[in-house]
């Protein structure tokens, strides 16, 4: 079953082998006009050609992940709604949010592609590499392009060697310097997009607690394992991570996702230049209370016109007039004695 697997991997790697080398070649022979063929400036710089080269070639990835991620965003308050209708039916949940990315042409796994597809070609990278340093060339590589490669030298430090398997210091010092530089990159790509162009919603929940711990655990896993790979792919790791700080702040500035920081900040710049300001299309409108109605005013008259009060009119008296008030009538006294005559 290994043998199975590891031929798959075979056929998939070797035409990358092939790729990669030609360009990277490519670059290196372009640089050798001015510089010394066997010279570290001469290999380094062909990597930097190579990592823009491969990033260049996946932008248009790179845009349908910011479409689809702004479609994502859009199709929040829908989302939610099917959550709370759906919320003890995981499987109609599933069913009706795949029916809706389907009918609004939304791919929630779009925003890995380019991730996705940079990996085989950064091992590509450092099979080629590793192999170039033990002599063994690899793709269009020719035995005395891989001891160019593996004895280039730049400030001291061998492209090709690694921080564990090397004697010189330029080499450990200048990998540190890559990996500590690697490391700053991608927290401060990470950060940018978390604090500046993410919706406020989005920062709550399993989602986002997700994103922080690996806005802090990947710096440390790229630390760890940066160590084990050549100078040389260090090189190519930096640069694509400058690429793509450069790239997101870019995105960020000039086409910011809606109901984020960077959206508001953007309608505020297009406000001082006297652009058309976009709306927001997360924003709820606001309902302006109804007015009261107004106060009808009394129309002037002449004092003529004006009518006097008419005075209150009188109680009318029930059964007679009345010859003066009427006296209360007196209880007998039961204390009193009676009188002899009346016996």
């Amino acid at each position: 079953m290994f043998g199975f697997l590891g031929d798959i991997g075979s056929a998939i790697m070797t035409p990358l082998y092939y790729a990669v080398s030609a360009v990277l070649l490519a670059w290196h022979r372009i640089f050798a006009t001015v510089l010394p063929r066997d010279s570290g400036w001469t290999w380094a710089l062909a990597i930097v050609g190579l990592t823009i080269t491969i990033r260049a070639l996946l932008i248009p990835l790179f845009v349908r992940q910011i479409k689809s991620s702004r479609n994502m965003q859009l199709l929040q308050p829908q989302i939610k709604e099917l959550q709370k209708k759906y919320a003890h039916d995981r499987e109609k949940l599933t069913q009706e949010q795949m029916k809706l990315w389907k009918d609004t042409g939304t791919n929630p796994f779009a925003s890995c592609l380019p991730l996705i597809l940079q990996m085989p070609i950064f091992f590509a990278l450092f099979r080629t590499i590793d192999h170039a340093a033990h002599g063994k060339p690899k793709g269009f590589m020719s035995l005395a392009d891989a001891e160019s490669l593996s004895n280039a030298k730049l400030l001291g430090a061998k492209i090709a060697d690694t921080f564990v398997n090397t004697d010189l210091t330029e080499t450990r010092i200048l990998t540190m310097t890559l990996v500590v530089a690697m490391c700053i990159t991608q927290f401060t790509t990470q950060r940018q997009l978390m604090s500046k162009n993410m919706p406020a919603d989005a920062m709550s929940g399993p989602y986002a607690q997700q994103q922080k711990m690996l806005l802090y655990v990947l710096p440390v896993v790229f630390a760890v394992g940066g160590v084990a790979f050549p100078l040389g792919v260090l090189f190519y790791w930096t640069t694509s991570n400058l690429w793509t700080m450069g790239q997101q702040f870019y995105v960020i500035r000039n086409n910011p996702a809606p109901g984020t920081p960077a959206f508001a900040a953007k309608q505020q710049r297009d406000k001082a230049r006297g652009k058309t300001v976009a709306e927001d299309p997360l924003k709820k409108p606001e309902v302006e209370a109804p007015k009261p109605a107004p106060r009808a005013q009394p129309k002037n008259q002449p004092r003529a016109q004006r009518k006097k009060p008419a005075p209150a009119p009188k109680p009318k008296q029930r059964g007679g007039p009345k010859t003066g008030p009427q006296q209360p009538k007196k209880k007998p006294d039961i204390t009193a004695k009676p009188d002899k005559d009346s016996n």
